[in-house]
């Protein structure tokens, strides 16, 4: 009877000990995002202080509710609430894009992280500036595929650049310096901000 409960403690142990060695093999950073640093034209690293939005356009429109009352800041919802009627507010129902921030009001940053579509072979971000009144567009080109590194590790999405450009408000120019999007940190693109951007 001993010898069978030894025998049980022993496999429980040994169930224990392969999980715990299997799971340490996981990357501790497994989030996939590419990665961007700020340079000034010379392709000096900088800081950039002006204060910027980042938001991606996604395929499709979406309707907004916006709240109107003489005196009172205009609010604008994804969905309808009467709580605002029937407080005295009037009610517009708008169709607009379905953008989505990505990135809200970034300032003091050497560089950024964003995630990457999936299933789109072209991400558009808009990059939005506090200190400028036109806003920037980068286009990115990409392949995604599904990497798994360990079973119990979990499948990751990776993405391979192909190609990138951007209109040039506060963007003096823009390059890929590694194309492979993954979960090791290192810097995927640089952004070569003019005179009015630090």
């Amino acid at each position: 009877m001993t010898h069978k409960i030894y025998k049980k403690i022993f496999y429980v142990v040994l169930t224990i000990l392969i999980v715990a060695c299997s799971a340490s093999n996981c990357p501790l950073e497994s989030t996939v995002t590419c990665n961007y640093g700020f340079y000034d034209s010379e392709g000096n690293p900088v800081v950039y202080n002006d204060t910027i939005t980042i938001s991606t356009l996604l395929d499709g429109h979406k309707n907004i509710f916006i709240y109107r009352k003489l005196g009172y800041p205009t609010v604008s919802l994804d969905h309808q609430d009467s709580s605002y009627i029937n407080n005295g507010y009037s009610e517009y129902k708008s169709t607009v894009r379905k953008d989505t921030i990505l990135i809200n009001k970034l300032s003091g940053a050497h560089s950024m992280k964003l995630p990457m579509s999936y299933f789109s072979s072209t991400d558009t971000l808009v990059v939005t500036y506090a200190s400028i009144s036109n806003k920037d567009t980068i286009y990115i080109s990409h392949d995604s595929f599904s990497y798994v590194d360990l079973p119990e590790c979990g499948t990751h999405r990776f993405h391979s650049l192909k190609d990138i450009k951007s209109t040039e408000s506060g963007i003096f120019s823009i390059s890929i310096v590694n194309p492979h999007v993954n979960y090791d940190g290192n810097e995927n693109v640089k952004i070569y901000f003019n005179g009015t951007a630090y």
